[in-house]
């Protein structure tokens, strides 16, 4: 998610300033300010690690707010060979859509410090001009009502109606957009006449690692030749998330036979206990069927004669 050739992936189809640029071009339109230059990616190439831009910031002595990658990029709109206006950026991957609160109201909050942020203490001399527009992305995992998996909803200002002419120009008012993706099934199965399609499929994919064709999806968006360090890191999420799928997998199949087990004991003493079959003779039966120690099957028996 730090990187450049990722984020480009999901700028260019959340971002409505990058809608016509390649991703190649959207690379270029992140901000040098932002690059932690400390840390390289690849040798003998400038790196594309994302520097968090103040991703911890207090302003106004409110509460801290942390932002998982915050950066500037390019606003090629209104931007000129004199001039640069930047779009201020930050994207939340989120395991869950519901933490116990609604992800929008959260994603408007940091929207709002992000705005803020942008200036110092307000006094007569503030220049609200310098004020630049914000972006705040969220990527939910998990937890997503079947009715929204696979959705894009974008939330921004709009001038809602005005008595007479309206001489505003956009730009002046249209400074905060929440974008919220929700995924929740692995199986993307939308075709390229979906809005949203690209976005979609290369976040299915980045997001749940264990696929099959997760590496392959993700060479069709990102160009790796020249970041030889990004495709091995990338590898080996493929190889982890496989991992833990594998891991969850035996740990199931772990629970669901100690769970028949206890199942097939429980019934097996319950069928004794209303036969009226001594305890002693029992407990030897246990032993010998479900290859338990005499202490094991005293305290099953114990256990379940009790209740």
């Amino acid at each position: 998610m730090h990187s450049k050739e990722v984020l480009a992936v999901i700028l260019q189809g959340t971002v409505e300033e990058y809608k016509e640029y390649s991703r190649k071009e959207i690379m270029g339109f992140i901000e040098a300010g932002s690059i932690d230059e400390s840390k390289e990616v690849s040798t003998g190439r400038t790196n594309t690690q994302l520097h968090g831009d103040r991703a911890e910031f207090v302003q106004l002595n409110e509460k801290t707010s942390n932002f998982d990658i915050a950066f500037r990029a390019r606003n090629p709109k209104i931007s000129n060979e004199n001039v640069l206006v930047s779009l201020h950026i930050d994207i939340e991957p989120q395991k869950t859509y519901r933490p116990g609160y609604p992800i929008e109201k959260r994603g408007m909050y940091y929207l709002a410090r992000r705005l803020s942020s942008q200036l110092a203490l307000v006094t007569e001399q503030t220049d609200y001009k310098q004020l630049e527009k914000c972006y705040s992305i969220w990527i939910c995992r998990d937890d997503i009502p079947v009715k929204a998996r696979n959705s894009i909803s974008c939330y921004g200002m709009s001038n809602l109606w005005n008595t007479g002419e309206n001489i505003t120009s956009r730009e002046d008012y249209d400074l905060i957009t929440l974008v919220v993706i929700k995924l929740g099934n692995p199986q993307y199965t939308g075709t390229r006449d979906d809005e949203g399609y690209e976005l979609l499929r290369f976040l299915n994919a980045l997001m749940y690692p264990h696929k099959d064709d997760f590496l392959d999806v993700a060479a069709e968006y990102i160009d790796f030749s020249d970041n030889e360090e990004l495709w091995k890191e990338i590898t080996h999420m493929g190889g982890l998330g496989q991992s833990i799928l594998e891991e969850g997998i035996e740990q199931g199949i772990e629970q669901g036979i100690e769970q028949g087990l206890e199942q097939g004991i429980r019934a097996f003493i319950l069928d004794h206990l209303e036969e009226q079959i001594p305890k002693e003779r029992s407990v030897r039966k246990l032993q010998k069927c479900f290859e338990l120690t005499q202490a094991e099957a005293e305290e099953y028996y114990k256990k379940i004669a009790g209740e």
